[in-house]
């Protein structure tokens, strides 16, 4: 077996992914993906050729290997077969942080309130030490401020309020790093709460990591990681892409648009897995940022069948084609089918 993501020489835990592909579509050797040291990853595809599936592989793999914590954030729900009993998993329905995690500029980022405007600076006060959306609220009630400004941030806080993902004993990095997939299902979500979520988890495994508070390495693996990127979940993603190897924190983005994506989510990638993609800025982003040994293969060299990969491994400065292997838990992304639904006898429900 290869494992992709390490030297040779070393050993250690390991994701099963699948198999080599040959040029006829035959499949050689097993090969594996490194877990026993921190990576950051990316997975991109278009969709319907198995972006997701690959990163619910990856998933069930880390749920198995010693000494991670995997964490799935799920914004379509698509994750939550993998708590089907055959790997340890827990899904955590409508997860809620704590309100303390964020800093007060992700705040005014995350209620669009400009720092520098009346209600803005207003919220970055009340936002400044307090760990609960009601201190947050007393606190507003206690300053001195412009009626106006006081009501826009009321309003706001309330609009916060109604997300539901806020909470004083939220989700901390101890509850996340059980050895278990922690799934956390976040559809139906706004974009915006699902951001702070995202924000406060990443931050949080990273700091615990930080100061040691947690033993096991976390694995940050983030599907449509390209809405996360654009809203106030970027900064702590982009900590984890660009320091997060030297405390063990991993990340793996998944996306159908890496075109959408910063720059340094694929140039830091050190593990880029690539399905089919045929938009021209998404081909673009991948060649702007391609190591110069693998510019062939993310351009031109993409694989056409759902389920086939290229796989670019940083450490070894190595390409290789790869068939993902088949997934031992349900695969809750699959598109619905006409076909399948049961058709009603003929004449039945007719309008007269």
């Amino acid at each position: 077996m290869v494992v992709i993501g390490r030297d040779a020489d070393e050993t250690g835990e390991t994701v099963d992914l699948g198999h080599f592909r040959a040029a006829d579509g035959s499949h050689g050797a097993r090969v594996a993906l490194d877990c026993e040291f921190p990576h950051a990853g990316l997975v991109v595809g278009k969709r319907g050729y198995g972006k997701s599936y690959t990163l619910g592989v990856v998933a069930e793999g880390l749920a198995r290997a010693r000494g991670v914590a995997p964490v799935v954030v799920d914004p379509l729900g698509v994750f939550t077969t993998l708590a089907s009993g055959t790997v340890p998993a827990t899904v955590v329905s409508e997860p809620r942080v704590s309100p303390g995690t964020l800093p007060p500029r992700a705040w005014c980022g995350l209620l669009g309130l400009a720092p520098d405007s009346a209600a803005g600076a207003v919220l970055w006060q009340v936002a400044s030490g307090a760990e609960t959306l009601a201190a947050m609220r007393r606190e507003l009630e206690d300053l001195e401020c412009s009626a106006v400004a006081r009501r826009t941030v009321r309003n706001h806080l309330a609009l916060a309020e109604s997300w539901d993902v806020f909470a004083p004993a939220g989700l901390d990095a101890a509850a996340l790093a059980t050895g278990e997939v922690t799934v956390l299902d976040l559809a139906g979500a706004p974009t915006t709460a699902m951001n702070a979520v995202v924000r406060a988890v990443a931050t949080a495994l990273y700091e615990a990591r930080v100061v040691g508070s947690v033993a096991r390495l976390p694995w940050l693996l983030c599907d449509e990681a390209h809405v996360f990127f654009d809203g106030v979940a970027a900064p702590a993603l982009r900590t984890l892409l660009t320091r997060g190897r030297q405390p063990g924190v991993s990340l793996l983005a998944a996306t159908q648009r890496p075109g959408a994506l910063p720059d340094v989510a694929v140039s830091q990638a050190d593990l880029l897995v690539a399905h089919r993609l045929t938009d021209r800025g998404d081909l673009a982003a991948l060649d702007r940022a391609r190591p110069a040994y693998a510019a062939e293969s993310l351009t031109a060299g993409l694989p056409t069948r759902p389920g086939d990969v290229t796989v670019v491994d940083d450490t070894a400065e190595a390409v290789h084609a790869v068939r993902v292997r088949e997934r031992d838990t349900p695969h809750g992304g699959a598109s619905p089918r006409a076909g399948a639904v049961e058709t009603r006898r003929r004449g039945a429900g007719n309008l007269k």
